[in-house]
């Protein structure tokens, strides 16, 4: 009977702790890009398996009930990027100021749009309170007003990035950028930069983040609009962050300098129901039947490859006919658009749960456009890649897969016959990209704790502790006292003090001699005389 009894009061703590220890948290994601959805779909689920409750705004509900986990649809207020992007609109983005389309469009009109909806002003005007929110987690990118619901909420905010920091997120946290090894992310420089690259990287880091800083200061206003007219500013709710998590690995992206309020979380979203759904009868068997293996293709969840320039996708035809009987698996949305004559080996789908592909044992290769996701994938289940980046960081993303001899880089504006066969021959029959890839694949994973545990760590580890702890000083000074301009003006300022004493004293000392000699001299010539 005591062993019983005690059991019985081990349990009950156990599940009094487990009571205690859960909270509910408010994860803020109205970008309506699938991409990044994929990785804060993934933490608020991880998050609700511990036991917390989460809300989760954004316009991507899950498709399948989710214990713990509540959406609260909000409407996009840009269009749905899933599918539908073509060629065509790509150059045309590509063309015009990034910049701009980022702060305004991404940014400010994501935030007038989202502040004003109806949900998210119940949730402002009358929170729940059985229980109430304890943390507000929201996308580092460029709606960042949505921060502002957790100081009206009085709560702790924590960010996450599905990349590594754009120019701008750097001093949300108050993390050092060394621009001399550290390109931003807009760029496609390694980390050997030559002094153009690094005038450049800096020159063009400068000008990102004043724009994007400038053209989103109206978020301000619209905080104080639709929330509270006592607020604080943007800048200042962004430096009020606790931490911010972030999409990189230093076996991915090197070794950076980082304050401990950077977590780095790369690869988090790659869980084994990271999609739902599983892959058909029919595109299952053609894969076990692969028995040469096949070679996945995809330019990911925007862009369609059917609305590629004819030579482009004669090209593909071509390339991918001559390496029969390896086959592919391609990705496209409307195949009818497609030119005739598809080599026979080309199987097209319209969606396929990517992981699965990633990890079936026939696969070979995997010819991708360089998105941060899909190379992570790619890194986890070792697979090597041919990269065709076509916008944002997907150049910085592949030539960092270059430089660790995992892929093979050819230029959307020069896709020729020849430079895809020769790319196709190396991935498929050079083994060094295959171990190469193993090797990279080992350091990602080779963790003291995965992704997931160590961002659900951290932002427990916020509900409990605060913001305070892990709070850069640098957050409370101006750049130019970050960068000790004012002690080197005080340095050179008493460094020109002191050579002007010593060359002053030098010449008093020189002139008191001369005066003394020529003193001396008056004197013996008097006596001469």
């Amino acid at each position: 009977m005591k062993l019983l009894f005690k059991i019985v009061v081990v349990l009950v703590l156990v599940i009094n702790l487990n009571e205690i220890n859960c909270s509910r948290i408010l994860g803020i994601f109205p970008f309506n890009a699938k991409s990044h959805m994929q990785m804060f779909e993934q933490l608020m689920k991880g998050l609700a398996r511990r036991g917390h409750q989460v809300d989760v705004v954004s316009s991507f509900p899950l498709k399948k009930p989710y214990e713990n986990y509540t959406d609260i649809f909000l409407p996009t207020a840009l269009p749905k990027m899933v599918n539908n992007m073509s060629y065509n609109t790509l150059q045309d983005i590509l063309n015009n100021d990034m910049i701009a389309f980022l702060a305004t469009q991404a940014g400010n009109l994501i935030c007038e749009k989202g502040l004003q909806d109806p949900q998210i002003q119940s949730i402002i005007k009358k929170p729940p309170n059985n229980p109430p929110y304890d943390l507000v987690i929201v996308e580092i990118f460029a709606a960042h007003c949505f921060a502002a619901i957790g100081h009206h909420l009085n709560v702790q905010v924590v960010g996450i990035s599905s990349s590594a920091l754009y120019p701008w997120g750097n001093d949300i946290i108050g993390n050092p950028e060394n621009l001399g090894f550290v390109p931003n992310n807009f760029l496609s420089f390694r980390n050997n930069m030559n002094f153009l690259q690094r005038f450049y990287n800096v020159i063009h880091t400068f000008y990102y983040k004043y724009n994007f800083n400038y053209l989103t200061t109206s978020q301000s206003g619209l905080i104080k609009k639709y929330i509270d007219n006592k607020i604080p500013g943007i800048r200042e709710l962004e430096n009020n962050m606790a931490i911010v998590l972030t999409n990189t690995h230093p076996s991915l992206n090197g070794a950076r300098p980082q304050v401990p309020a950077v977590i780095e979380v790369g690869g988090l979203h790659v869980q084994e129901d990271y999609e739902e759904g599983e892959i058909s009868p029919e595109d299952l068997e053609w894969m076990n039947d692969s028995n040469d293996g096949f070679i996945y293709f995809t330019f990911g969840s925007m862009i369609t490859i059917e609305s590629f320039p004819k030579n482009d996708l004669d090209v593909f035809y071509k390339s991918l006919g001559k390496i029969s009987p390896v086959r592919i698996l391609m990705k496209v949305p409307e195949p009818k658009l497609l030119p005739p004559g598809l080599p026979k080996n080309i199987r097209t789908f319209s969606w396929i749960p990517q992981i699965k592909v990633l990890k079936h044992k026939n696969i070979r290769a995997f010819i991708t456009h360089g998105g941060l996701m899909g190379s992570q994938e790619a890194i986890t289940y070792a697979v090597p890649v041919i990269g065709i980046p076509l916008f944002a960081d997907q150049f910085i993303n592949i030539n960092t897969l270059v430089d660790k001899n995992v892929a093979i880089k050819i230029d959307k504006n020069h896709i020729t016959e020849d430079k895809f066969d020769n790319a196709l021959k190396e991935i498929l029959y050079n083994p060094i990209y295959r171990n190469s890839m193993k090797e990279l694949s080992d350091n990602f994973l080779d963790r003291p704790l995965n992704a997931m545990d160590t961002a659900c760590f951290w932002i427990e580890y916020v509900i409990r502790r605060g913001n305070k702890v892990m709070r850069s000083a640098s957050l409370d000074l101006f750049w130019w006292q970050i960068a000790l301009l004012d002690v080197y003006v005080v340095i050179l300022l008493l460094a020109m003090s002191a050579v002007y004493i010593i060359r002053e004293f030098i010449r008093y000392t020189l002139n008191l001699i001369y005066k003394k000699k020529h003193k001396k001299s008056q004197l013996n010539n008097k006596k001469i005389n």
